[in-house]
């Protein structure tokens, strides 16, 4: 398929200069200009159609990422980012080109380095959250109003957020709905392969950043990494980021874990997902690419692999394009309720049972689990965190805001539209929401997707020697079996911090107080 104006997302009417790449570079080069590549969350070479366009002017490239400390970013995101950069570092060093480090407000930031270069143009890939939007817009303008052309794409997304609509010209609020539309379109353009080489303009501290005073010259010096403590320990031995990890990962996943995808993805217990999310939510990897190389994937297995697997993947970063569709129609969904009637639910503010969730000590192993693996790993298996995600909106009556927050900076891959998105999906309050009477149980969950306890027993080892028919909920379990197993509740493992049925009849009630 030959990609079109509109499906590689060029925004060329807005860049200032001819549209013409041969007579944008003859106008820069006598010059002897140079092009700008603003990196974000697209830290790779391949598939990235805003740095593809840098290295086609013909035009030394300047490679620049901006870290905004104003800009939220959570603990275990920033303990990422610092791998990323460094990864997308030696990958550009490896094509020819480098990477500048900058520290401070990014419009700030960005204006004073292209006062300072005068560059012919810049790129880069779009960002679809307000506070960025309105960043990038600001330096759109002051390029026009300096001559320096500003060139945009598509390049995080399968489908930008505006081109989804329904046939009455409005906007979906049903995900089963938008993903037909979606799936109408056809497949996206073909991913692009990364540049063969990137020519580099060689910047030095005293030329540039020195005499703009504002940059850091190198990683180190943003501070992204854990000291005191360094708590990122099991981080470190889980995750590498960077591209090629992410293609690797990719490349293992297509082999050894999309058969049987549509069933096993439910169980937590080894791998049976992609876990591809952080390197999606840093661009190591595009969803193009994802979607492409499962294709290709289904086809060369020549029936091993199921349409209904293929499908259930494709559809998940379907989600995560519905995700950012909403949010780009209603940025306030961080802090607001989709769903207003949801403003007058008698959340609670108990702050020593959220302290409790937070560490994994409810007394329900399942949650437990889930949550001493977003504490060691900065990542939770999907079906764990809905029932955690339950188990605080609805069993504690916690706002979601607060659990939201929390994986926030716990997770690695903490996007932030997939994010509240699903939190407020679980809770009830949004958009395609499930119902708010469905009140996830942890020990039915437990014992439908983790029946014989094994990923229990990795992250609740003081449970590990229960048989597996108590340790779904040890409180129910046998004085003989606790004795066997070294188990003393209330001692090495804690009591349910609350009952069940209490908690469902109690979020219950308070929904239905919401809505008369």
């Amino acid at each position: 398929m030959t990609a079109t104006k509109a499906q590689t997302g060029r925004d060329e009417e807005q860049t200032g200069l001819s549209a013409t790449g041969t007579e944008t570079a003859n106008i820069t080069a006598a010059g002897g200009k140079c092009v700008v590549m603003w990196f974000r969350d697209d830290l790779r070479l391949a598939d990235n159609p805003a740095l593809q366009a840098a290295v086609d002017t013909g035009l030394p490239v300047v490679c620049v990422f901006v870290h905004d400390p104003a800009l939220p970013l959570g603990a275990a995101a920033r303990w990422w980012l610092d791998g990323g950069l460094r990864a997308l570092h030696t990958s550009l060093a490896v094509h020819g080109g480098a990477l500048l480090i900058l520290r401070g407000s990014t419009v700030e930031t960005m204006c004073d380095l292209l006062r300072h270069l005068q560059p012919a143009e810049i790129f880069w890939n779009r960002r679809y959250a307000l506070p960025e939007r309105d960043m990038d817009a600001q330096v759109k303008a002051f390029c026009k109003a300096n001559g320096i052309g500003a060139s945009s794409f598509g390049a995080s997304l399968l489908h930008e957020p505006w081109t989804i609509q329904t046939r009455a010209g409005g906007r979906f609020r049903v995900f089963t709905a938008w993903w037909r539309a979606a799936m109408e379109m056809g497949d996206p353009a073909p991913a692009l392969h990364a540049p063969q080489q990137v020519s580099c303009r060689p910047l030095s501290g005293t030329t540039t950043t020195g005499a703009l005073g504002i940059g850091s010259r190198g990683i180190d010096a943003l501070g992204l990494v854990p000291t005191a403590p360094d708590w990122a320990g099991g981080l470190r031995a889980t995750w590498q980021p960077g591209e090629d990890k992410a293609l690797s990962c990719l490349h293992t996943f297509l082999n050894d874990g999309l058969e049987g995808y549509a069933t096993l993805r439910d169980c937590p217990h080894g791998v049976t997902t992609s876990r591809l999310s952080p390197y999606l939510r840093f661009g190591h990897i595009s969803p193009r690419q994802i979607w492409h190389a499962a294709k290709n994937a289904v086809l060369s297995a020549r029936g091993a692999i199921s349409s209904q697997d293929l499908e259930k993947f494709l559809s998940e970063l379907g989600w995560r394009d519905f995700s950012w569709y909403l949010l780009f129609d209603r940025p306030d969904l961080a802090r607001e309720n989709f769903r207003p009637e949801f403003d007058a639910m008698p959340w609670l503010n108990e702050a020593d049972l959220f302290a409790a969730w937070t560490r994994g000590q409810t007394g329900y192993p399942l949650v437990d689990a889930g949550m001493r693996q977003l504490w060691a790993t900065g990542w939770m298996h999907n079906r764990v965190r809905m029932v955690v995600a339950s188990f605080l909106t609805k069993h504690l009556l916690i706002d979601w805001r607060k659990g939201a927050h929390w994986f926030d900076d716990t997770l690695v891959d903490a996007d932030p539209a997939s994010n509240v998105v699903g939190w407020q999906w679980v809770a009830g309050s949004g958009v395609d929401a499930a119902p708010y009477f469905r009140v996830m149980n942890p020990v039915l969950q437990s014992e439908k997707f983790d029946p014989e306890g094994e990923y229990i027993k990795e992250f609740v080892p003081e449970l590990r020697n229960l048989p597996a028919h108590a340790l779904h909920a040890p409180w129910q379990a046998s004085v003989t079996d606790l004795a066997r197993a070294g188990v003393r509740l209330g001692e090495t493992y804690p009591h349910p911090i609350v009952e069940h049925r209490f908690a469902r009849e109690r979020a219950l009630a308070a929904w239905k107080a919401t809505t008369r």
